[in-house]
């Protein structure tokens, strides 16, 4: 019964945000952006990756309806990792495929962007569950999505781990260039910046300007430069582009890794981040770091103080 339950909440939060912020159209306002929807990624061996999502991070494994020969591992009825065979005959270390956000209207935030000069597909995707999304691409040339969730999710058991992906991640060089289109288009603003050195932010968050969850500049290389670094390797590049998935409490989610064996092949213990927060990271079979995070900081962060709420739970 909780998994109906769960659904039913959701889609009601996300039409109570649609209500509280103002219709986009041609010209008009931005449609809302209310949450994180998923972050899609590659992998070299699929069964592989449904043992670590399924397994070790609790995730419900559904077809996906954007691409059959992918799997999406369901967190919540809308937020999920998409996972993706790795293209035949690809040589490159990047697995990350696209970032994605929720908007309750994914035609007006088409004709948004036309309207700010962005460039859009042509038209509107429709997926087998009724979900429509299309792709744009950042200006360093990340490719991000815009989901409207089915008028009907999937009934998602409660995970005992988490339930909420409050962040995904992704490398950039130029922060200014970046902002350009995530603050001043999307309106996206300031959450929390750091770094390994407090004078040189590295970490740079940006929370959505209609809910709580965030997306994180993982600031490589420099703002003349693209890509990925020649000297850059797939482990490092797999801590960057990440996910992050929120915990009440890190030593009650340690536990229950601990103690259901899904532990193997890891070595990351917790401890408390540069912002202040009890985290530890597990990683996937391909590299790609999943975050696991405490809601709310326990003292001061490094470097800027938070400049937004947390996320609620």
């Amino acid at each position: 019964m909780k998994g109906p339950i769960i659904g039913a909440l959701v889609l009601a939060g996300l039409c109570g945000m649609a209500q509280a912020a103002s219709p986009g159209g041609a010209g008009g306002a931005r449609p809302p952006i209310v949450a994180v929807s998923h972050l899609a990624i590659y992998a070299a061996d699929m069964a592989k990756s449904e043992a670590f999502y399924v397994h070790d991070l609790g995730a419900t494994k559904l077809p996906d309806p954007e691409n059959p020969a992918g799997a999406r591992y369901y967190f919540s009825p809308t937020q999920f990792v998409e996972v993706l065979p790795l293209p035949v005959g690809y040589t490159g270390i990047n697995r990350l495929a696209h970032g994605a956000f929720n908007t309750p209207d994914v035609a007006a935030m088409r004709d948004y962007l036309i309207a700010k000069k962005i460039a859009v597909p042509g038209k509107v995707q429709q997926g087998s569950d009724g979900s429509r999304w299309f792709d744009v691409t950042d200006p360093e040339g990340t490719v991000m999505q815009f989901v409207q969730a089915p008028a009907t999710p999937p009934s998602i058991p409660v995970n005992a781990l988490s339930s909420h992906m409050m962040h995904f991640g992704f490398i950039v060089h130029n922060r200014a260039l970046e902002d350009g289109f995530y603050q001043q288009i999307l309106g996206l603003h300031p959450y929390w910046a750091g770094g390994m050195e407090d004078d040189k932010p590295t970490w740079i968050s940006l929370q959505l300007p209609d809910g709580r969850d965030w997306i994180e500049y993982m600031v490589v290389g420099t703002p003349d430069t693209k890509g990925i670094p020649p000297d850059l390797s797939q482990a490092t590049l797999g801590v960057f582009n990440h996910f992050a998935l929120a915990i009440p409490n890190a030593e009650a989610a340690y536990t229950l890794l601990w103690n259901g064996d899904r532990l193997k092949g890891q070595d990351n213990l917790p401890k408390i981040g540069r912002d202040a927060k009890w985290q530890m990271n597990l990683i996937d079979p391909d590299g790609t770091r999943a975050e696991l995070m405490e809601l709310h900081a326990i003292g001061t962060p490094c470097c800027t103080p938070f400049g937004a709420p947390d996320p609620e739970k």
